[in-house]
């Protein structure tokens, strides 16, 4: 069944503080109101950790929905999220601050959906190269930096997410896509980004997509449906 893989990147509103924020988006807003919107069929939160002691992210959580494309607008208007989720926002996140990215996403290393699923992951938000042609830049992502991608030790999945077509219905998205490196552990993790491979890995993508739209975070999932989609 094909999906829409959404992701939602939030930061905290002015006086909350970051641990705060990840709190109540992890154990109040997405178990008490997201979740109960019913055209969403897996959810995921997934709380940003700094990459060194002197990052500040520009985002702090990430939240990853699946649904079906024709349950995207259904969904909008659904009660659970007209009367639950949507006023609840403005109790812990800084809605101006808050970026939305549709994307078609393709396991090119299934990360799993069992108990064994690795649960650290990197996340690397690109645009690409001014004056490549999207079509371009989706195949040299697909068929040669993926094998940068996939030489990075520790490797437990790897997915590319390209950004629908829809986004570009009017002029440029944003961004073109998002990657997503999985790893068992935190140290698991770190320890790929001092490797060789995985500096291979940057270089080969700065010859591809604009450098300064280069955003990277570390992740830790937390699952609120699934892995496995529900009915």
């Amino acid at each position: 069944m094909a999906m829409i893989h959404q992701l939602i990147f939030a930061a905290p509103k002015p006086g909350m503080t970051v641990p705060e924020f990840q709190d109540y988006w992890i154990n109040q807003h997405a178990v008490k109101y997201a979740s109960k919107i019913p055209q969403i069929k897996r959810y995921c939160v997934d709380r940003i950790i700094p990459l060194s002691a002197d990052d500040e992210p520009l985002w702090n959580g990430i939240a990853e929905i699946w649904l079906r494309p024709e349950d995207q607008i259904p969904s909008l208007q659904s009660p659970e999220f007209l009367e639950g989720a949507r006023p609840d926002e403005p109790r812990w996140a800084a809605f101006w601050k808050t970026i939305v990215l549709d994307t078609n996403a393709v396991e090119v290393l299934p990360p799993g959906e069992g108990a064994d699923r690795p649960g650290f992951k990197l996340v690397i938000l690109v645009k690409r190269r001014a004056g490549l042609p999207l079509e371009d830049f989706r195949r040299y992502s697909r068929d040669k930096h993926a094998t940068y991608a996939l030489a990075v030790p520790g490797l437990k999945g790897y997915l590319q997410q390209n950004t629908v077509d829809g986004a570009y219905s009017v002029g440029e998205a944003l961004l073109d896509g998002a990657y997503q490196l999985f790893f068992s552990s935190e140290d698991e993790l770190r320890a790929a980004l001092q490797s060789s491979e995985y500096a291979n890995l940057v270089s080969d993508l700065e010859t591809f997509t604009e450098p300064r739209y280069i955003h990277t975070f570390i992740a830790q999932e937390h699952w609120i449906i699934g892995p496995p989609a529900r009915e």
